[in-house]
């Protein structure tokens, strides 16, 4: 049995902690019987909470890329719960899994996107999906570095000045609206950030070049998770002059992810 799970970008710029969306960058795993299972693989552990994997081997697939901010560790916790809930027979649903996952993924702003496909919103242990798509083409330009995302929140200050957090709820409440409207002026309104982004700027420093100078038929831009990534929001595909200006960065054209983890037969007419 095959299953599959998406690339997430969570925060969105102003959602943070909150918001989140799949990308169409998919990790695969296929479930065979067999014997000789890593259990100390977090894909692994994932699955242990649904199903022994003693009588399973494992074999990873992984495209998205590790620690740039794209939820590569939340698609392999996503993989494990779908193929272990499958293995134990049991279905369930997506907040359950949320839960079961929390220990092993604590981002639920990544997790709950890689489980249902779409735009999320996560609070309180609870999620929603809000909607199929965004009002804006993501473009990602990967650079090769890498990002802890334990030491970029540990980078975060325990508190921001009152105009900081005016103008970030400004922004996400700009973000939830575009996102309800597909209104793509709100949504470009909403690409700002001062409650982590700045903080994390260092490890991205071509968020500001980029938002200084988008090239044109951009909306804006945004760090994906803890960076390095960063998510150019276009109204076309602006691929080329984006790997123009950064030939040292991979730069991928990855639309929003209908799909959550699952099984491959499930959504092979969309692959």
């Amino acid at each position: 049995m095959r299953f599959r799970a998406p690339a997430t970008t969570a925060n969105l710029g102003a959602g943070f902690d909150v918001a989140g969306a799949a990308l169409e960058l998919w990790n695969e795993l296929e479930l065979t019987e067999g014997h000789g299972a890593d259990e100390s693989h977090l894909g692994v552990r994932a699955f242990s909470v649904y199903a022994s994997p003693g009588n399973w081997a494992f074999s990873w697939t992984s495209r998205i890329p590790r620690e740039r901010g794209l939820g590569s560790s939340a698609a392999i916790v996503a993989l494990g719960l779908v193929a272990g809930a499958w293995a134990a027979g049991v279905e369930p649903g997506v907040e359950e899994l949320l839960e079961a996952g929390r220990p092993l993924e604590g981002h639920a702003d990544n997790l709950a996107p890689a489980l249902t496909g779409g735009v999320c919103l996560t609070w309180d242990g609870h999620a929603a999906r809000v909607a199929d798509d965004l009002p804006a083409l993501p473009v990602a330009v990967i650079p090769k570095t890498h990002v802890s995302t334990a030491e970029s929140r540990r980078a975060l200050p325990e508190t921001v000045t009152h105009a900081d957090a005016a103008f970030s709820a400004a922004r996400a409440a700009l973000l939830g609206a575009s996102i309800a409207s597909g209104d793509k002026r709100l949504f470009a309104g909403s690409s700002d950030d001062r409650l982590h982004e700045p903080y994390r700027a260092a490890a991205a420093p071509h968020l500001a070049e980029l938002r200084a100078d988008l090239p044109d038929g951009a909306l804006g831009a945004t760090l994906s998770g803890s960076g390095p990534t960063v998510i150019v929001w276009a109204e076309r595909d602006i691929s080329d002059e984006l790997r123009a200006r950064y030939p040292q960065h991979e730069v991928m054209v990855l639309h929003v992810a209908r799909d959550g983890a699952g099984p491959v037969e499930a959504t092979s007419a969309e692959a």
